[in-house]
């Protein structure tokens, strides 16, 4: 991302004159000009100099750092959006949004819920399921589980080999590949905490495939993609798979849409029909 340097400029001082200074604990005073911050106010409430500051908001400065643009935005007492239009407007990636962990807020329920024609799931960005619709029950039941011990799904595709069998054999090396870049990405914005730390292990200890994919150390989020399931009541069913991330920047929400005018459009209208009884049923 490049820096826009005007536009920065132009948002520090709009920010700056747009906060008066009793709600940064200082005194407005009967001779100001404005009844925003001064710049020397600023630069002392942020511990940055107030020439930077001054530099920053005539277009003259080189890039700050993301450190720099922290100090800033407590000081200008910014919003989270504000706070992320800074750091977009100097050339940098918003600091990540709050984790949610494995709760799950009641308005992604309803969303699943209202979701009936689209099979959808809720995952943590370890590979926890946390919820799925009925139609993504009746599609994945007989692989993706919420049950606590089952629901991650790196783990299922690692350990237990009937994950395997809905997937045609000439994807699992893609599918295996997958998974571990996409847990890499993940782990690395977690900064390897426990969870993360601890999942690894358990992959690398139960799994030589892993082991030895791990140390390739790819990385890629899996955003979209084509993506085929063998379903034992209706067949082979395939999906454009969209990826959309939540509110949250640990929970992602997955969408699969069979392409239109395919045989999976029928396909996925007899999963309607059927429902997620047949889903369990193991492969033959």
């Amino acid at each position: 991302m490049r820096m826009d340097q005007v536009k920065l400029a132009d948002f520090l001082r709009r920010s700056r004159e747009r906060l008066p200074p009793q709600e940064v604990g200082l005194a407005a005073g009967p001779r100001r000009r404005t009844p925003g911050l001064r710049r020397e106010e600023l630069a002392q409430l942020s511990g940055v100099s107030a020439d930077y500051v001054m530099r920053l908001e005539q277009a003259r400065s080189s890039q700050p750092s993301t450190q720099l643009l922290a100090a800033l935005a407590r000081a200008l007492r910014l919003t989270e959006d504000e706070r992320d239009h800074l750091y977009l407007l100097a050339g940098h990636r918003p600091p990540e949004g709050a984790r949610a962990g494995t709760h799950v807020r009641p308005g992604l329920l309803y969303l699943l819920d209202r979701l009936g024609d689209t099979p959808a799931q809720l995952l943590t960005d370890l590979g926890d399921l946390l919820a799925q619709n009925a139609l993504a029950e009746a599609l994945f039941g007989c692989v993706c589980s919420i049950a606590e011990p089952d629901r991650n799904v790196v783990w299922r595709w690692f350990t237990d080999p009937f994950v395997r069998e809905a997937y045609a054999v000439e994807e699992h090396d893609d599918l295996s590949r997958m998974h571990v870049a996409d847990l890499r990405a993940a782990a690395t914005r977690h900064g390897y905490d426990r969870p993360s730390t601890l999942l690894i292990q358990r992959l690398e200890a139960a799994s030589e495939e892993f082991g030895a994919l791990w140390q390739e150390h790819e990385v890629a989020v899996r955003r979209d993609s084509r993506l085929r399931v063998r379903h034992p009541a209706v067949g082979l069913i395939e999906f454009d798979y969209e990826l959309l991330q939540t509110q949250s920047a640990d929970q992602r929400l997955r969408l699969f849409t069979p392409p239109p005018g395919s045989p999976s459009v029928d396909a996925l209208g007899l999963l309607r029909v059927v429902g997620p009884e047949t889903a369990h049923r193991r492969h033959r």
